[in-house]
């Protein structure tokens, strides 16, 4: 395996899933930007070693179904081989653990506790036995766990955490992660894989995600009515689109419209932050 193909397993296109909320993080906090290196080293960790982590761990767990799945092997996730495996893992281990012991020596505990939940939640998600990518409710659920830098980003610059944001940002990413997985449906179920898509079906799943982003919409209403509408707004399209033709190869279709969703929804977002902090 060549060591760019450590880059493409991180998958550098979802690296805004963890960037976008840390630096959103960051403006609810209070600060429009800031020379605290404990941060710059947080969002450092946030590209290429926790990517390689969460993703790395997916591909290790999913190689057998992966390589029935048309999608990987590009942006969407890189296809990797038993003798990849080893590589993935020293590259994991030694691309975090200098990471791990500089946060414990210079976060405090709240942060840290936030920061190690969220990754044993996305290492969990794929690993045996626990493995919640194959168990329905708990595959959309645990993907709240992308809202976890909303906590540990205001901890480490001594703030409060907002937890309204937070928590809508955990149910607007419950809703997501199902949503992206009705395009698998067909595959999931070639190879026994039971998550809330397959046990939902198509109409089912849609009725679950629009459940939880009006969730979303209900939380950051109390921030933003702007913020909220951009949320029903952006998902409500996708949905309605998918409602036209309830099926996989639809919801295949919208993935790059859902890939790029974190980023039109955080625009609004964040172009209302930075407008109340720099008045």
């Amino acid at each position: 395996m060549k060591l760019l193909h450590l880059f493409w397993v991180s998958r550098p296109a979802l690296w805004i899933n963890t960037l976008g909320v840390a630096v959103t993080g960051l403006w609810l906090g209070g600060h429009l930007y800031t020379l605290d290196l404990r941060f710059w080293w947080v969002m450092l960790w946030l590209t290429l070693p926790f990517n390689l982590l969460i993703y790395g761990i997916n591909d290790i767990y999913d190689q057998a179904e992966d390589a029935l799945n048309p999608r990987k092997g590009g942006l969407q996730g890189a296809r990797i081989y038993p003798e990849d495996v080893k590589l993935i893992l020293w590259a994991v281990v030694l691309l975090n653990v200098p990471f791990v012991v500089y946060f414990c020596f210079v976060l405090p505990w709240q942060a840290l506790l936030w920061m190690l939940f969220y990754a044993l939640i996305f290492v969990a998600y794929s690993a045996r036995p626990i493995r919640f990518k194959a168990r329905p409710y708990l595959d959309a659920i645990s993907n709240a766990a992308y809202a976890f830098p909303m906590a540990f980003v205001p901890l480490l610059m001594g703030s409060e955490v907002p937890w309204w944001a937070l928590c809508g940002t955990m149910a607007w990413s419950v809703g997501k992660q199902a949503f992206d997985a009705i395009q698998d449906i067909p595959h999931d179920r070639k190879v026994g894989i039971v998550n809330t898509a397959v046990k939902l079906g198509v109409e089912g799943t849609m009725f679950w995600s629009a459940a939880w982003y009006t969730v979303a919409f209900l939380c950051f209403g109390q921030l933003s009515l702007l913020v909220a509408l951009a949320v029903m707004l952006v998902n409500g399209r996708l949905l309605y689109k998918l409602h036209l033709n309830p099926t996989p190869a639809q919801a295949r279709k919208l993935y790059p419209s859902s890939m790029l969703s974190p980023l039109w929804i955080g625009t609004v977002a964040g172009v209302l932050l930075v407008a109340s902090l720099v008045r």
